[in-house]
């Protein structure tokens, strides 16, 4: 058994049931038997890096948006509007 750092960390385990894509099934099983390790704990590991971009996303978001507010340069302001508004909306 592979023990992880970040095992010893975490809380008290809760069972959920999820149903994913037969296609993304295969993709974790893959990566848990490269890394020789639970398709379980893959999942937790790409739920982990998924909640703690979104969180790095937000955190950016609201950096521009205050740049945004205390900028006086008008091409400073046009760059974070549209950078701002990539963040938003998408390429």
């Amino acid at each position: 058994m592979v023990y992880l750092r970040c095992m010893a960390e975490t809380e008290k385990a809760i069972r959920q049931s999820v149903s994913i894509p037969s296609a993304i099934a295969r993709r974790v099983q893959a990566l848990a038997k490269r890394r020789r390790t639970s398709a379980n704990r893959v999942i937790v590991e790409l739920i982990e890096t998924g909640l703690e971009s979104r969180e790095r996303e937000k955190r950016t978001f609201f950096e521009l948006a205050d740049r945004l507010a205390h900028t006086t340069d008008a091409s400073e302001q046009k760059r974070l509007k549209e950078a701002l508004a990539r963040m938003t909306f998408g390429d």
